[in-house]
């Protein structure tokens, strides 16, 4: 129950049905789609059972007997009580999750929610290489005939018979369409389909583009959050509490602060508040009340911003200002080359190819991001770009992290440029100083087009005779002088960056709009995600994926990242598996070494590849279909997110299966590691940047000095103070220290807040109070209420007249007033409005016209509560929108409570 609405999910219905009760009456009957949040037909009537339990005294584990089932769906904090219900209980145990914990008592079963197949090919290629491995799936369907007539003409086998050994069952479902939710157990080799994910194929991950993203709700704020308030600094998020003050009932955000001290925050304030990201490392101190410390930090960080503000700033007006090359439409032989890729672009590919092209053919300098996961087709994006420049009579350097990944693009570029008279080369140590020599001369003479290598290529002795275009692949790989070395050249070269995972510095830039991106979130055509499994380390998991891959003649990334013990771990899973071929690879070799060790495995001399993160670089094994990872625990997201990119390159299903050695996780640990089993679909890219940012901290912006300063007020409230920096300096007004902009405060006598029979999820409202806070105009504000009112039903009164509120407080912003409240009075109450020191008397003038009772006293306006009218609100509202010097948007139509 949610408001005056009553939500009901039937077993033999597709949609939720939304009961709303008005009174002690049903007003309507509905279906609900959860997803699209659209009502749906109306019923008459609805039939519902009740259920009836004994009362009894006692705890959930005194009911429990052995043979009972305890289904727990994914609670991924489990408190010591359930923990020690579920581990001392005799009775059986299902545990759906995307992050199994190490109890072999549990049945886990993973959500197949997880798993996206994008075409009917797609998933018909997964289900004949799990037949192939002696899977048993079901089906559940409403379309028995339709999913037979493919199977059949796929000559794919399967039975509708309940009593069939068959492998594929195909159940009529009837009238049940959504009853459960569709999973897999990779270790017991079942699953479970139903039509959401066989007949809803056509929906596609939806690219973010470079929309505009609110950083200050990355994530959901809970009870026992560091939260950083922007007037009083950091504190702990106690929850929300129901204070009567003046016999008004009202709904505060509690924050803990140093010394015991707690703050009372307005539910109407509550985007003052947000929660504390600066990496967790090092839990910073809580903030004293009253203290000078938090003014002095803040004004030291002011300080910060406005330098970073001020280089961003120049750099983006020099990036406007400056000339770049204009290349001019594409040529017949660049239509040729475009035309001769092997395979067909995907949309999120073409998209990205024609931004480029496009900033190509404009005056100004590219500086683009190009963010897609490994095997998206990133590559041919730089490859037509790179091609474009040459058509242009350009250079190109295409710069890569390591030797190997140089080479791999070398050898790519060749094969690509066959037949257009492009000449390319490359530039590492794999070339003797001799060869390196001769390529030197060629580049400045302008004989060589393209050039590709590692860092090597930024060197001081590498001339260009017409560099036009740098591609940088995985700028995240590259140390902090290689990048300034990238940023002094942006302004008059073009700069296109590829990544699978960028880095918060590199995200923040583009979510900034001081950077441009394109994301590629389509797979390409077969692509199927990788199932992802997270498990405590042991050698008969590893060796049963090992041997799963090797019976269908695949092969088998180990990373160990741990030089010194990586040949005794290779030579320990010799002596268990002598049927099974090792290699060993690591950045400590010598590179000729590594090369033939890799090419080795490469042309299947060898099963496995026991390596260091040198695979994490992009060398690209099509053959290589299942990762696993050692210590997983110590490795970062984006690290993470990058090994799996190495596996599932072709239409085989690919298995990655991080490991961790700890008894007890860290709480980073866990985050990292449920969010890379978070991330399997396909495209996931950005998402995991996001998260990623959010985990770590932001990093630096612009260079290396920004961490500590991130560290001491989190990276919501730096970002928040650097953009309002950024807004300060475009208009022309910034000052040297921490002067804020007049906030509104409303204290009007009303209850003005969401009841817990409104929105009964904790979490959810405070959601809810954050955002409603932070809208800034009346429009936003309608499209809110309209949401809520379908997802929750119609307002109770403290609802209706907490928007009411926040119409006053947008219209009161708009129109330069710092306060509105009331005051008691022998006569009654009186509504006080403070002006700003921006307020002239020509708004004035025209509240005193729609109003004539409205007193001035200096920077005061007052009236009483009683000449405002019986419905003082309303008229309130219109005398502040009076004040309003220009005219805003249509205001909405005005709340109704349905109580």
């Amino acid at each position: 129950r949610a408001g005056g609405v009553v939500n009901i999910f039937p077993p033999d219905q597709e949609h939720a049905v939304k009961i709303e009760v008005d009174y002690d009456k049903v007003a309507g009957i509905r279906f609900f789609d959860q997803e699209t949040k659209q009502l749906g037909e109306s019923l008459d009537h609805l039939d519902v059972l009740p259920i009836t339990l004994p009362a009894s005294q006692g705890v959930f584990s005194d009911h429990i007997r052995a043979g009972d089932l305890i289904v727990v769906d994914d609670i991924d904090d489990r408190t010591d009580a359930i923990e020690n219900t579920l581990k001392n209980s005799l009775a059986q145990k299902v545990i759906f999750t995307s992050f199994p914990q190490n109890d072999e008592r549990y049945f886990h079963l993973r959500y197949l929610s997880l798993l996206k197949y994008y075409n009917l090919f797609d998933l018909l290629n997964d289900l004949r290489d799990k037949l192939q491995r002696g899977w048993k799936i079901n089906i559940l369907t409403k379309r028995v005939q339709e999913l037979t007539a493919i199977f059949s003409e796929e000559k794919i086998q399967y039975t509708t018979r309940q009593d069939s050994e068959a492998r594929i069952h195909i159940i009529n479902a009837g009238d049940l369409s959504n009853v459960p939710i569709s999973f897999q157990n990779p270790q017991l080799h079942i699953q479970l389909l139903t039509d959401k994910e066989i007949f809803n194929l056509s929906k596609t991950a939806k690219s973010l583009g470079a929309q505009k993203i609110n950083l200050d709700f990355l994530t959901g704020l809970k009870v026992g959050d560091l939260v950083v308030h922007m007037d009083h600094g950091i504190g702990r998020f106690l929850g929300v509490v129901s204070r009567t003050i003046d016999e008004i009932h009202r709904e505060y955000l509690e924050i803990a602060y140093a010394e015991n001290d707690r703050l009372f925050i307005p539910v109407d304030q509550a985007d003052k508040i947000s929660k504390f990201v600066g990496g967790e490392e090092n839990e910073p101190q809580l903030s004293r009340l009253g203290a000078m410390e938090w003014k002095n930090v803040t004004q030291k960080v002011k300080k910060e911003t406005q330098k970073i503000a001020k280089e961003l700033l120049e750099l983006y007006a020099k990036r406007a200002q400056a000339k770049g090359h204009n290349y001019g439409q594409d040529t017949e032989e660049q239509q040729r080359f475009d035309a001769a890729f092997p395979y067909e672009e995907t949309p999120g590919q073409m998209r990205a190819i024609q931004d480029v092209k496009n900033d190509m053919e404009s005056e100004k300098p590219m500086d683009r991001l190009v963010c897609g996961d490994v095997g998206f087709g990133k590559t041919e994006v730089a490859m037509r770009a790179a091609f474009k420049a040459v058509q242009g009579g350009k250079q190109v350097a295409f710069i890569s992290p390591i030797t190997i990944l140089a080479d791999q693009h070398y050898k790519s570029f060749l094969r690509r440029a066959q037949g257009f008279n492009v000449r390319v080369d490359m530039l590492s140590r794999f070339r003797t100083p001799k060869e390196q020599k001769i390529i030197l001369e060629s580049l400045r003479k302008g004989d060589i087009d393209i050039i590709i290598g590692t860092h090597r290529l930024l060197q001081e002795d590498v001339k260009f005779f017409n560099l036009g275009l740098i591609i940088v692949d995985e700028e995240q790989r590259f140390g902090v002088k290689q990048k300034e070395k990238f940023k002094q050249v942006r302004n008059h070269v073009d700069i296109l960056t590829l990544t699978a995972t960028p880095i918060p510095r590199t995200l923040n830039l583009a979510l900034n709009k001081f950077r441009d991106i394109s994301t590629i979130t389509t797979p390409p055509p077969g692509r199927l995600p990788i199932i992802t499994e997270v498990r405590r380390y042991g050698d008969n998991l590893i060796m049963e994926a090992i041997n799963k891959e090797a019976a269908r003649d695949g092969q088998i990334y180990f990373l160990h990242n741990r030089v010194e013990t990586i040949d005794s771990i290779a030579e320990k899973y010799r002596q268990l598996m002598p049927n099974i071929r090792f290699i060993v690879a690591h950045g400590q070799l010598k590179p000729e070494d590594l090369e033939q060790r890799v090419m080795d495995f490469k042309e299947k001399k060898y099963d496995v590849l026991v390596s260091s993160t040198i695979i994490e670089n992009g060398i690209d094994l099509p053959n290589a279909n299942t990762l696993i990872v050692d210590d997983a625990e110590n490795l970062g997201l984006a690290q993470m997110y990058q090994l799996r990119g190495r596996i599932g390159r072709s239409k085989t299903q690919a298995y990655a299966y991080f490991l961790y050695q700890s008894r007890q996780l860290r709480l980073d640990a866990k985050k990292r590691l449920k969010a890379i089993v978070d991330a399997s679909e396909l495209g996931s890219g950005f998402q995991v940047a996001m998260r990623d940012l959010e985990i770590r901290g932001a990093g630096d912006i612009l260079g290396v000095n920004q961490h500590g300063t991130i560290r001491v007020v989190g990276m919501n409230h730096f970002l928040r103070m650097l953009n309002t920096t950024i807004d300060e300096m475009r208009a022309g007004a910034v000052s040297e220290t921490e002067e804020k902009k007049p906030e509104v405060s409303i204290e009007l006598p009303l209850e003005a807040f969401i009841p817990d029979k409104y929105i009964p999820d904790t979490k959810d409202k405070i959601n809810v109070y954050q955002k409603l806070s932070s809208v800034d105009s009346l429009e936003i504000l309608t499209e809110f209420q309209d949401d809520l009112i379908t997802e929750y039903g119609h307002f109770p009164k403290q609802v209706s007249n907490l928007f009411q509120a926040l119409e006053i407080k947008i219209l009161a912003k708009q129109a330069g007033l710092t306060n509105v409240k009331t005051i008691p009075m022998a006569s009654g109450r009186q509504v006080i409005l403070t002006m700003g020191p921006a307020m002239t008397a020509v708004p004035i003038m025209n509240m005193l016209r729609h109003n004539s009772h409205w007193l001035i006293s200096g920077d005061k306006l007052k009236i009483d509560m009683k000449q405002l009218g019986f419905n003082w609100m309303e008229e309130l509202k219109e005398s502040v929108r009076a004040l309003v010097p220009t005219v805003q948007t249509p205001h909405p139509n005005p709340p109704v409570s349905h109580e």
